[in-house]
Protein backbone atom coordinates (compact mmCIF):
# COMPACT_ATOMS: atom_id res chain seq x y z
CA UNK A 1 0.00 0.00 0.00
CA UNK A 2 1.19 3.25 -0.35
CA UNK A 3 -0.61 7.02 -0.07
CA UNK A 4 -0.89 8.69 -4.01
CA UNK A 5 -2.93 11.65 -2.46
CA UNK A 6 -4.22 13.83 0.59
CA UNK A 7 -7.32 16.42 -0.25
CA UNK A 8 -7.89 19.07 2.60
CA UNK A 9 -11.09 21.07 2.65
CA UNK A 10 -11.97 24.11 4.82
CA UNK A 11 -15.58 23.60 6.09
CA UNK A 12 -17.82 25.99 8.12
CA UNK A 13 -20.62 23.59 9.90
CA UNK A 14 -23.85 25.51 10.78
CA UNK A 15 -24.79 24.45 15.12
CA UNK A 16 -28.72 23.95 15.14
CA UNK A 17 -28.06 26.19 17.73
CA UNK A 18 -25.64 28.38 19.96
CA UNK A 19 -23.33 27.21 22.11
CA UNK A 20 -22.10 29.32 25.18
CA UNK A 21 -18.97 28.68 27.88
CA UNK A 22 -17.05 30.53 29.66
CA UNK A 23 -14.31 30.33 26.63
CA UNK A 24 -16.52 30.76 23.82
CA UNK A 25 -19.77 31.11 22.25
CA UNK A 26 -20.29 29.86 18.30
CA UNK A 27 -22.94 29.36 16.40
CA UNK A 28 -20.91 27.50 13.40
CA UNK A 29 -17.88 26.17 13.60
CA UNK A 30 -14.81 26.23 10.76
CA UNK A 31 -12.86 22.83 10.70
CA UNK A 32 -10.91 21.18 8.09
CA UNK A 33 -11.54 17.06 6.39
CA UNK A 34 -8.79 15.60 5.17
CA UNK A 35 -9.40 12.80 2.57
CA UNK A 36 -7.13 9.85 1.96
CA UNK A 37 -6.68 8.36 -1.30
CA UNK A 38 -4.07 5.18 -1.69
CA UNK A 39 -2.50 3.93 -4.55
CA UNK A 40 -5.49 1.44 -5.39
CA UNK A 41 -8.32 4.52 -5.21
CA UNK A 42 -9.47 3.45 -1.25
CA UNK A 43 -9.98 6.29 0.48
CA UNK A 44 -10.09 7.35 3.99
CA UNK A 45 -11.37 10.70 5.74
CA UNK A 46 -10.50 12.06 8.74
CA UNK A 47 -11.44 15.62 10.76
CA UNK A 48 -10.15 18.23 12.86
CA UNK A 49 -11.08 21.28 14.86
CA UNK A 50 -9.02 24.12 15.38
CA UNK A 51 -9.40 26.16 18.33
CA UNK A 52 -7.12 28.75 19.31
CA UNK A 53 -7.58 28.93 23.01
CA UNK A 54 -7.45 25.02 23.26
CA UNK A 55 -4.20 24.56 20.93
CA UNK A 56 -3.57 27.84 19.86
CA UNK A 57 -3.93 27.05 16.19
CA UNK A 58 -7.42 29.04 13.75
CA UNK A 59 -8.23 27.69 10.55
CA UNK A 60 -6.21 30.08 8.63
CA UNK A 61 -3.38 28.53 10.16
CA UNK A 62 -4.52 24.82 8.85
CA UNK A 63 -3.43 24.79 4.78
CA UNK A 64 -0.79 26.90 5.47
CA UNK A 65 0.70 24.15 8.00
CA UNK A 66 -0.19 21.43 5.03
CA UNK A 67 1.82 23.45 2.58
CA UNK A 68 4.76 23.73 4.85
CA UNK A 69 5.01 20.62 5.63
CA UNK A 70 6.91 18.16 3.49
CA UNK A 71 4.33 15.28 3.56
CA UNK A 72 5.17 13.93 0.51
CA UNK A 73 8.61 12.83 1.97
CA UNK A 74 7.31 11.72 5.51
CA UNK A 75 4.12 9.80 4.03
CA UNK A 76 5.70 8.51 0.87
CA UNK A 77 6.66 5.08 2.21
CA UNK A 78 4.89 1.33 1.36
CA UNK A 79 3.55 -0.10 4.18
CA UNK A 80 1.66 -3.53 4.44
CA UNK A 81 0.29 -3.97 7.59
CA UNK A 82 -1.48 -1.96 10.79
CA UNK A 83 1.70 -1.89 12.53
CA UNK A 84 3.42 -0.55 9.40
CA UNK A 85 0.85 2.08 9.38
CA UNK A 86 1.37 3.68 12.96
CA UNK A 87 4.54 3.40 12.21
CA UNK A 88 4.03 5.68 9.19
CA UNK A 89 1.42 8.04 10.70
CA UNK A 90 4.44 8.58 13.43
CA UNK A 91 6.50 10.10 11.02
CA UNK A 92 4.48 13.28 10.43
CA UNK A 93 5.44 16.06 11.96
CA UNK A 94 3.66 19.40 11.28
CA UNK A 95 6.54 22.15 10.32
CA UNK A 96 5.37 24.70 12.96
CA UNK A 97 6.20 28.47 12.97
CA UNK A 98 7.39 28.92 16.08
CA UNK A 99 8.67 26.82 18.55
CA UNK A 100 5.86 24.46 20.39
CA UNK A 101 7.30 23.05 23.82
CA UNK A 102 3.55 21.72 24.78
CA UNK A 103 3.70 19.64 21.05
CA UNK A 104 0.25 20.50 20.36
CA UNK A 105 -0.06 23.28 17.41
CA UNK A 106 -1.35 21.74 14.61
CA UNK A 107 -2.94 18.61 16.29
CA UNK A 108 -6.36 19.48 14.83
CA UNK A 109 -4.72 18.82 11.18
CA UNK A 110 -2.36 16.25 12.01
CA UNK A 111 -5.75 14.87 13.96
CA UNK A 112 -7.51 15.04 10.42
CA UNK A 113 -4.38 13.52 8.22
CA UNK A 114 -3.84 10.49 10.81
CA UNK A 115 -7.91 9.84 10.97
CA UNK A 116 -8.34 10.14 6.99
CA UNK A 117 -4.87 7.57 6.65
CA UNK A 118 -6.55 4.81 9.01
CA UNK A 119 -9.58 4.71 8.02
CA UNK A 120 -8.43 4.53 4.17
CA UNK A 121 -5.63 1.63 5.55
CA UNK A 122 -8.68 0.06 7.73
CA UNK A 123 -10.99 -0.36 4.60
CA UNK A 124 -7.90 -1.92 2.58
CA UNK A 125 -7.64 -4.32 4.99
CA UNK A 126 -11.25 -5.09 5.79
CA UNK A 127 -10.93 -4.39 9.78
CA UNK A 128 -12.74 -1.54 11.81
CA UNK A 129 -10.70 1.32 13.13
CA UNK A 130 -10.82 -0.28 16.60
CA UNK A 131 -8.32 -2.49 15.50
CA UNK A 132 -5.54 0.13 16.22
CA UNK A 133 -6.07 0.10 19.89
CA UNK A 134 -5.21 -3.52 19.35
CA UNK A 135 -2.10 -2.46 17.19
CA UNK A 136 -0.37 -0.04 19.37
CA UNK A 137 1.94 -1.01 21.78
CA UNK A 138 1.46 1.25 24.33
CA UNK A 139 -2.84 0.69 24.73
CA UNK A 140 -1.80 -2.73 25.87
CA UNK A 141 -3.13 -1.95 29.60
CA UNK A 142 -6.00 -0.35 28.48
CA UNK A 143 -7.25 -2.21 25.62
CA UNK A 144 -10.92 -3.16 26.20
CA UNK A 145 -14.29 -4.56 23.63
CA UNK A 146 -17.75 -3.27 23.91
CA UNK A 147 -20.44 -3.59 21.92
CA UNK A 148 -21.96 -0.41 23.07
CA UNK A 149 -21.07 2.50 25.27
CA UNK A 150 -23.43 4.92 26.97
CA UNK A 151 -22.55 8.48 26.52
CA UNK A 152 -23.07 11.40 29.15
CA UNK A 153 -25.12 14.70 28.15
CA UNK A 154 -24.29 18.37 28.77
CA UNK A 155 -25.70 21.60 29.86
CA UNK A 156 -24.66 24.43 28.50
CA UNK A 157 -24.72 28.29 29.71
CA UNK A 158 -28.13 28.53 28.45
CA UNK A 159 -31.36 30.39 29.84
CA UNK A 160 -32.55 28.43 33.09
CA UNK A 161 -35.83 27.53 31.23
CA UNK A 162 -33.54 25.70 28.22
CA UNK A 163 -31.66 24.42 31.54
CA UNK A 164 -34.93 22.73 32.82
CA UNK A 165 -35.88 21.43 29.68
CA UNK A 166 -32.50 19.71 28.96
CA UNK A 167 -32.10 18.07 32.20
CA UNK A 168 -35.80 17.21 31.91
CA UNK A 169 -35.12 15.31 28.86
CA UNK A 170 -31.83 13.77 29.91
CA UNK A 171 -34.15 12.38 33.14
CA UNK A 172 -36.25 11.06 30.60
CA UNK A 173 -34.57 9.23 28.44
CA UNK A 174 -32.37 7.95 31.21
CA UNK A 175 -29.11 9.46 31.46
CA UNK A 176 -26.98 8.32 33.83
CA UNK A 177 -24.18 11.11 34.07
CA UNK A 178 -24.72 14.60 33.19
CA UNK A 179 -22.05 17.76 32.83
CA UNK A 180 -23.18 21.33 33.58
CA UNK A 181 -20.92 24.38 31.93
CA UNK A 182 -20.27 27.00 34.71
CA UNK A 183 -18.34 30.03 35.14
CA UNK A 184 -20.10 31.79 32.19
CA UNK A 185 -20.48 35.52 32.95
CA UNK A 186 -23.65 36.44 34.18
CA UNK A 187 -24.67 33.24 34.97
CA UNK A 188 -25.61 31.85 38.40
CA UNK A 189 -23.88 28.64 38.89
CA UNK A 190 -25.21 27.98 42.17
CA UNK A 191 -28.89 28.28 40.64
CA UNK A 192 -28.35 26.47 37.79
CA UNK A 193 -26.39 23.12 39.91
CA UNK A 194 -29.83 23.71 41.87
CA UNK A 195 -32.33 23.21 38.97
CA UNK A 196 -30.36 20.48 37.07
CA UNK A 197 -30.06 18.45 40.37
CA UNK A 198 -33.66 18.75 41.00
CA UNK A 199 -34.53 17.63 38.32
CA UNK A 200 -32.25 14.81 37.13
CA UNK A 201 -32.51 13.58 40.94
CA UNK A 202 -29.85 12.29 43.45
CA UNK A 203 -28.91 9.18 41.60
CA UNK A 204 -27.31 11.20 38.21
CA UNK A 205 -23.38 11.36 38.48
CA UNK A 206 -23.38 15.70 37.94
CA UNK A 207 -19.79 17.37 37.23
CA UNK A 208 -19.65 20.94 36.22
CA UNK A 209 -16.99 22.03 33.33
CA UNK A 210 -15.56 25.92 34.60
CA UNK A 211 -13.73 26.11 30.95
CA UNK A 212 -10.46 28.03 32.56
CA UNK A 213 -13.06 30.74 34.25
CA UNK A 214 -11.44 31.18 37.51
CA UNK A 215 -7.86 31.88 39.20
CA UNK A 216 -6.46 29.79 41.69
CA UNK A 217 -7.09 31.96 44.31
CA UNK A 218 -10.80 32.11 43.82
CA UNK A 219 -10.94 28.54 43.01
CA UNK A 220 -11.90 27.10 46.57
CA UNK A 221 -14.79 29.45 47.32
CA UNK A 222 -15.88 29.33 43.65
CA UNK A 223 -16.31 25.27 44.72
CA UNK A 224 -17.59 25.65 47.91
CA UNK A 225 -21.28 26.76 47.30
CA UNK A 226 -21.51 23.99 44.52
CA UNK A 227 -20.31 21.11 46.84
CA UNK A 228 -24.19 20.32 48.08
CA UNK A 229 -25.30 19.50 44.78
CA UNK A 230 -23.18 16.43 44.52
CA UNK A 231 -20.52 17.20 41.91
CA UNK A 232 -17.86 14.58 40.93
CA UNK A 233 -15.43 16.70 39.04
CA UNK A 234 -14.81 20.06 38.00
CA UNK A 235 -13.28 20.60 34.72
CA UNK A 236 -10.36 23.01 33.83
CA UNK A 237 -11.43 25.52 36.23
CA UNK A 238 -8.29 27.50 35.97
CA UNK A 239 -6.36 28.78 32.40
CA UNK A 240 -3.94 27.43 31.36
CA UNK A 241 -1.11 29.79 32.08
CA UNK A 242 -2.04 29.22 36.27
CA UNK A 243 -2.12 25.24 35.93
CA UNK A 244 0.65 24.99 37.90
CA UNK A 245 -1.37 26.16 40.89
CA UNK A 246 -3.46 23.37 40.79
CA UNK A 247 -0.41 21.46 42.27
CA UNK A 248 -0.22 23.54 45.93
CA UNK A 249 -4.28 23.51 45.64
CA UNK A 250 -5.68 20.09 44.37
CA UNK A 251 -5.27 17.84 47.84
CA UNK A 252 -7.20 20.64 49.80
CA UNK A 253 -10.34 20.61 47.27
CA UNK A 254 -13.18 17.93 48.18
CA UNK A 255 -13.64 17.73 44.45
CA UNK A 256 -11.57 15.84 41.64
CA UNK A 257 -9.93 17.96 39.08
CA UNK A 258 -9.89 17.18 35.30
CA UNK A 259 -7.76 18.89 32.88
CA UNK A 260 -9.22 19.63 29.39
CA UNK A 261 -7.15 22.94 27.88
CA UNK A 262 -4.14 21.79 29.59
CA UNK A 263 -4.01 18.11 28.33
CA UNK A 264 -3.12 18.76 24.96
CA UNK A 265 -0.72 16.69 24.06
CA UNK A 266 1.34 13.43 25.74
CA UNK A 267 4.03 16.37 26.72
CA UNK A 268 1.13 17.80 28.69
CA UNK A 269 0.05 14.67 30.35
CA UNK A 270 4.09 13.81 31.61
CA UNK A 271 3.40 17.62 33.34
CA UNK A 272 0.10 16.58 34.56
CA UNK A 273 1.53 13.63 35.93
CA UNK A 274 4.48 14.80 37.45
CA UNK A 275 3.32 17.70 39.09
CA UNK A 276 0.07 16.56 40.01
CA UNK A 277 -2.13 18.81 39.22
CA UNK A 278 -5.14 16.80 38.37
CA UNK A 279 -7.19 13.79 39.02
CA UNK A 280 -8.37 13.10 35.27
CA UNK A 281 -7.75 13.85 31.73
CA UNK A 282 -10.56 14.85 29.36
CA UNK A 283 -9.22 12.72 25.86
CA UNK A 284 -10.46 15.10 22.71
CA UNK A 285 -9.17 13.21 19.33
CA UNK A 286 -8.91 16.44 17.65
CA UNK A 287 -6.87 18.51 20.21
CA UNK A 288 -4.51 15.59 20.89
CA UNK A 289 -3.83 15.08 17.55
CA UNK A 290 -5.62 11.89 16.46
CA UNK A 291 -6.45 8.43 17.56
CA UNK A 292 -2.89 7.21 18.61
CA UNK A 293 -1.56 10.20 20.07
CA UNK A 294 -4.86 9.48 22.70
CA UNK A 295 -4.29 6.01 23.00
CA UNK A 296 -0.72 6.64 24.39
CA UNK A 297 -2.51 10.02 26.93
CA UNK A 298 -4.95 7.64 28.02
CA UNK A 299 -2.61 4.56 28.65
CA UNK A 300 0.16 6.99 30.41
CA UNK A 301 -3.00 8.08 32.59
CA UNK A 302 -3.61 4.42 33.51
CA UNK A 303 -0.27 3.95 34.59
CA UNK A 304 -0.18 7.04 36.70
CA UNK A 305 -3.12 5.79 38.40
CA UNK A 306 -5.48 9.05 37.09
CA UNK A 307 -9.03 8.44 35.62
CA UNK A 308 -9.95 9.12 32.02
CA UNK A 309 -12.85 11.00 29.58
CA UNK A 310 -13.16 10.60 26.52
CA UNK A 311 -14.67 14.48 25.53
CA UNK A 312 -15.61 15.62 22.02
CA UNK A 313 -15.24 19.69 20.64
CA UNK A 314 -18.46 21.46 19.67
CA UNK A 315 -19.24 20.85 16.25
CA UNK A 316 -17.37 17.77 15.08
CA UNK A 317 -19.54 16.14 12.44
CA UNK A 318 -20.10 12.12 11.98
CA UNK A 319 -16.15 11.72 11.28
CA UNK A 320 -14.86 12.42 14.76
CA UNK A 321 -18.35 10.86 16.39
CA UNK A 322 -17.51 7.80 14.62
CA UNK A 323 -13.90 8.00 15.43
CA UNK A 324 -14.38 8.64 18.99
CA UNK A 325 -17.01 5.25 18.92
CA UNK A 326 -14.00 3.21 18.13
CA UNK A 327 -11.95 4.93 20.48
CA UNK A 328 -14.61 3.94 23.37
CA UNK A 329 -15.32 0.51 22.30
CA UNK A 330 -11.82 -0.83 22.40
CA UNK A 331 -10.42 1.38 25.10
CA UNK A 332 -11.41 0.06 28.89
CA UNK A 333 -10.82 2.16 32.22
CA UNK A 334 -13.00 5.37 30.53
CA UNK A 335 -15.06 7.25 33.43
CA UNK A 336 -16.88 9.25 31.36
CA UNK A 337 -17.78 9.89 27.34
CA UNK A 338 -18.85 12.54 25.39
CA UNK A 339 -19.83 12.95 21.82
CA UNK A 340 -21.90 11.46 19.28
CA UNK A 341 -24.50 14.47 19.46
CA UNK A 342 -24.80 15.23 15.57
CA UNK A 343 -28.51 14.63 15.15
CA UNK A 344 -28.99 17.44 17.56
CA UNK A 345 -26.16 20.09 17.32
CA UNK A 346 -24.80 20.07 13.56
CA UNK A 347 -26.70 21.10 10.28
CA UNK A 348 -24.32 19.19 8.45
CA UNK A 349 -23.11 15.82 9.90
CA UNK A 350 -21.50 14.58 6.69
CA UNK A 351 -21.72 11.03 7.27
CA UNK A 352 -24.97 9.00 5.45
CA UNK A 353 -25.21 7.14 9.00
CA UNK A 354 -26.70 9.27 11.48
CA UNK A 355 -24.57 8.06 14.80
CA UNK A 356 -26.23 10.12 17.48
CA UNK A 357 -26.87 8.65 20.76
CA UNK A 358 -30.35 6.84 21.40
CA UNK A 359 -32.00 6.61 24.72
CA UNK A 360 -29.85 6.41 28.29
CA UNK A 361 -27.37 7.69 25.97
CA UNK A 362 -26.60 4.30 24.79
CA UNK A 363 -25.11 3.88 20.96
CA UNK A 364 -23.56 0.69 19.36
CA UNK A 365 -20.54 -0.04 18.09
CA UNK A 366 -19.30 0.22 14.60
CA UNK A 367 -17.92 -3.17 13.19
CA UNK A 368 -18.03 -2.05 9.68
CA UNK A 369 -14.13 -1.22 8.09
CA UNK A 370 -12.22 1.70 8.93
CA UNK A 371 -14.64 4.41 10.24
CA UNK A 372 -17.71 2.52 9.27
CA UNK A 373 -19.69 5.55 7.88
CA UNK A 374 -19.92 6.59 4.10
CA UNK A 375 -19.32 10.22 3.46
CA UNK A 376 -22.03 11.98 2.11
CA UNK A 377 -20.25 13.88 -0.82
CA UNK A 378 -23.19 16.59 -1.45
CA UNK A 379 -23.51 17.95 2.07
CA UNK A 380 -19.44 18.12 1.79
CA UNK A 381 -19.67 20.16 -1.19
CA UNK A 382 -22.36 22.74 0.39
CA UNK A 383 -19.79 23.28 3.70
CA UNK A 384 -16.90 23.35 2.01
CA UNK A 385 -15.19 27.11 1.82
CA UNK A 386 -11.88 25.80 -0.16
CA UNK A 387 -9.87 22.74 -1.01
CA UNK A 388 -6.12 21.73 -1.86
CA UNK A 389 -4.61 18.54 -3.41
CA UNK A 390 -1.77 17.40 -1.51
CA UNK A 391 -0.03 15.08 -4.18
CA UNK A 392 1.91 12.07 -1.43
CA UNK A 393 3.54 9.24 -4.07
Amino acid sequence: MRIAELTAYQVRIPLKTRIRHASHSRDATDSIVIRCRLEDGTTGWGEGLPRSYVTGETIDQAFPLLQATPLSQQLGARFETLADTIALCDELQLTRPQPDPRDCFGNSVRCAIELAILDAVCRTLQVPLSEVTAKEASAIAIRGRSDSVRYSGVITSMSPFKQRLKAFLFRLNGFEQCKVKVGADGVDDVASLRRVRAIVGPRVDLRIDANEAWTCEELPSRLEPLLPFGITSVEQPVRHEDILGLTRLRPHLSVPVMLDESLCSLEDARLAIECGTCDLFNIRLSKCGGFIPSLRIAAAAHRAGLSSQLGCQVGETGILSAAGRHFATSVAHLRYLEGSYDRYLVRERLTQEDLTFRRYGEAPALTGPGLGVTIDEPALRRVTISEEHFPIA
